[in-house]
């Protein structure tokens, strides 16, 4: 029987493709609230639908399973799964006929969301709300346009697919990674534009927030017009525009804890501490062990609140596998 429990604020990687009984007593820890898989967490279909009703089986209500897939280069799982573009491809579609931009980016989320949803897969980190401002290592072609209204509209096209096969959305990066070079994953980052200039990246959530979108990353990306502190770990960003003057009422994750952009803070335990103190709801630590274990041995008692965690508990959708067939077809032809 699974153990009654409360989730907790940790969403942590596994470090293989089965559940192994000292995972099974991990994620039984009071912090725990999810896991992330990555590509070395997957084999086959079976093989993960497998693990995915392992982790499932443990607590009720169930731990969350989330990955990065996206499309384009940030897709996790591949072998067996349909080649999704990425988003900036249904950009360059949204410039020539805006209709059929916004069907394609409805294909892509449906065929993302329904082929995670059927191995038992909550959540896929996406839509990706970054504008495209031609500078970005890490954004790029992960952004659906460089204009906030077209990348709000096929980002919202994109998010009702999804919710089409069962599956919530989370927006990334708040309030915006687009406009700066550096990578946040290998150093800190620092837009130095004004609290003005940062409106158009908002403009994607403030439209987005009253269409149901259900959760937010926010960026490692420090903004000293506004604050001091990278977003992630700042209450200005979260509490006061997130929260307060955006309206957002859903679940804030932090972005992973073991990257460059986010070590100004501390070490994990104090990262962990000053992102919850700044509002996150669930914290990721990816790829560090030890890192998970210092965390949760020093974190205080927490949980994160209950009816934000049920929303991006996949729902599986069973009257759209009909439909599959021509969004993969489409899929496909906006790669070729």
């Amino acid at each position: 029987m699974p153990k009654a429990l409360a989730p907790g604020p940790l969403v942590i990687g596994l470090s293989g493709p089965q559940l192994t009984s000292a995972d099974a007593q991990l994620l039984q820890h009071p912090a725990i609230g999810g896991v992330i898989l990555f590509e070395r967490n997957f084999v086959d279909a079976d093989q993960l639908r497998a693990l995915c009703a392992d982790i499932h089986a443990l607590r009720e209500p169930r731990l969350l399973i989330a990955v990065d897939q996206e499309g384009g280069r940030v897709q996790r799982l591949r072998p067996g799964f349909t080649p999704l573009p990425p988003a900036a491809a249904y950009g360059r579609a949204y410039a020539e006929d805006a209709g059929r931009g916004l069907d394609l980016a409805r294909s892509g989320g449906l065929v993302m969301a329904a082929e995670l949803v059927a191995l038992g897969i909550d959540l896929s980190f996406a839509p990706v709300l970054d504008l495209d401002y031609g500078v970005s290592e890490i954004i790029g072609a992960r952004a659906f346009h460089a204009q906030p209204q077209a990348a709000a509209a096929l980002a919202g096209a994109f998010m009702a697919g999804m919710a089409q096969a069962g599956m919530a959305a989370c927006g990334k990066h708040f309030p915006g990674h687009g406009a700066v070079a550096a990578d946040t994953h290998l150093t800190q980052v620092i837009d130095q534009r004004s609290r003005d200039a940062i409106e158009a990246d908002l403009l994607p959530y403030r439209r987005l927030i009253p269409e149901g979108l259900a959760s937010v990353m926010m960026a490692h990306v420090v903004f000293p017009a506004v604050d001091a502190e990278p977003a992630g770990f700042s209450r200005r960003w979260v509490q006061e525009v997130l929260r307060g003057e955006l309206g957002f009422d859903g679940a804030v994750f932090s972005d992973d804890l073991g990257m460059a952009g986010a070590a100004a803070a501390g070490g994990f335990v104090e990262r962990a501490r000053r992102a919850l103190d700044a509002g996150c709801d669930y914290l990721l630590i990816c790829n560090d062990p030890d890192a998970v274990r210092a965390t949760l041995a020093a974190l205080s008692p927490a949980a994160v609140p209950l009816p934000r965690h049920l929303a991006l508990l996949a729902r599986p959708v069973g009257q759209v596998h009909g439909q599959l067939g021509a969004a993969r077809q489409a899929l496909a032809g906006c790669l070729a």
